[in-house]
């Protein structure tokens, strides 16, 4: 499981289902005036129906998005997606709940004068509204979809075959010729021990090398490796050319270019697994 693939509205169905658990905690009715002095006023878990239908209906399918989204791959179960799963129940629990307000008493007989909705029933009504609404809207919605944990940001790969600059035998670095003191300028052609104006003198006398005709740039620069991030979860398919999905790319985590090919990338994931990311657009690069 990757807890950085989680979407912002997986953040808001998260804060749902924390509040629909409090929720059953409170009180289902309520009760005004000197008859209710004394009376315990029952909640959630004293009516197995509305506990079941509303408060664990609601915090299961919270639950079900939630571990289908840390999911490297689509776990089904009986050919059902648990995320699709999760999403009916989280609407299922708002329908019970909107029931439940409008008849908070229900099959009791109470006569004409029924008790009313509790803080339990009001708060778990709008935490299963806002539960259903995430649940539901996370997939359409662009500002759901963004990254709930930002990914820390990896250091620059060092490109490959690169020598580091200033190190011995770079071509870069400058080299004191051997038997040279320690602080004595050198010049170019200039032998070891050779006072500064001799060797002055004999860098004039050398030829003066002849300016290079300035060449054509390349065609095509040659493929350096980085490393990027998706926006949202994007399939990577595999080298052969195959229509199935080999796994799937999660925001919040880091990948690394490999090759292009034409539009796509070939990616490589924290496991070692290369495949081909077709839908380039809008990544991150590192």
């Amino acid at each position: 499981m990757n807890i950085r693939s989680l979407t912002r509205g997986d953040g808001v169905v998260i804060v749902a289902a924390v509040l629909l658990f409090v929720a059953s905690f409170l009180s289902t009715w309520s009760c005004d005036g000197s008859a209710c002095a004394g009376v315990e006023l029952p909640m959630a878990w004293d009516n197995g129906a509305l506990v079941m239908g509303v408060y664990l209906a609601g915090v299961i399918g919270a639950a079900l998005i939630v571990v289908a989204r840390m999911l490297p791959n689509p776990l089904k179960v009986a050919g059902i997606d648990l995320g699709q799963a999760g999403i009916v129940i989280s609407v299922f629990a708002a329908w019970s709940a909107l029931g439940a307000i409008f008849d908070p008493g229900g099959s009791l007989d109470t006569g004409s004068a029924g008790p009313d909705a509790g803080a339990g029933l009001i708060l778990g009504l709008i935490a299963a509204l806002i539960l259903a609404g995430a649940a539901v809207a996370t997939p359409l919605v662009p500002a759901l979809k963004g990254a709930l944990i930002g990914a820390p940001k990896p250091q620059t790969p060092q490109p490959y075959g690169g020598q580091p600059q200033g190190g011995y035998g770079y071509p870069g670095a400058q080299q004191q010729p051997y038997g040279a003191q320690p602080g004595q300028p050198q010049s170019y052609g200039g032998q070891p021990g050779q006072p500064f104006d001799a060797q002055q003198a004999q860098a004039q006398q050398a030829p003066q090398p002849q300016p290079q005709q300035p060449q054509a740039p390349s065609q095509g620069g040659e493929f350096a490796p980085f490393w990027f991030a998706v926006p949202v979860a994007r399939p990577l398919y595999g080298e052969d050319g195959a229509p199935t999905p080999i796994a799937e790319l999660a925001p919040g985590n880091w990948y690394l270019a490999v090759e292009q090919r034409g539009a796509a990338l070939i990616a490589q994931t924290q496991e070692g697994r290369r495949g081909v990311l077709q839908d380039t657009t809008g990544i991150q690069r590192g």
